[in-house]
């Protein structure tokens, strides 16, 4: 493939004015509408660490709790973040983390929704991401060697684009 023709498949990158500078995109004449979006995450451990943790002996307390509290919150900072993300009026944002003794660790999933002009893609990834940050700080000094893994994004509805829905 020439390199006019890798041009000409790739998408364009919204976030890049025509001379190629990064800029926040003009959402004002889209239509809000309701968007959602759905993001999983994991937190791999020592079964001995789970164990721990789902007994509540963790030496800094409720590590799930403060967990999902953090995840919410920087759901709702995501635009102070992120450059370029605009800051948005969420109307719900979820999270979930669920012990799965098969990683060992935790699931993590989290889901935000509103009505606007953007979507939510963004702040349901960074509400695992930190979930799963405070989740590790939490439980750090049980086990230092713990994986945050396969952040990602499960489905979105909404949108220009329409909906997605990640292969499972």
């Amino acid at each position: 493939m020439n390199q006019n023709s890798a041009e000409k498949s790739l998408p364009n990158l919204t976030h890049l004015d025509a001379t190629g500078q990064a800029h926040m995109v003009d959402v004002s004449a889209k239509a809000a509408t309701v968007r959602t979006a759905i993001a999983l995450g994991q937190i791999q451990m020592q079964p001995e660490t789970l164990a721990a943790i789902e007994a509540g002996n963790a030496p800094k307390g409720d590590v799930l709790g403060t967990a999902r509290l953090a995840g919410i919150m920087a759901a709702k900072q995501t635009a102070n973040l992120i450059p370029l993300c605009h800051p948005l009026p969420l109307q719900k944002v979820d999270v979930q983390i669920t012990p799965n003794p098969d990683l060992p660790g935790y699931d993590i999933r989290a889901e935000v929704r509103l009505k606007a002009e953007t979507g939510v893609e963004m702040e349901a990834l960074t509400a695992i991401s930190v979930a799963a940050l405070t989740l590790y700080d939490m439980a750090k000094a049980l086990e230092k060697s713990m994986k945050i893994t396969n952040i990602r994004l499960l489905s979105k509805t909404g949108g220009k684009s329409g909906d997605y829905l990640a292969a499972q």
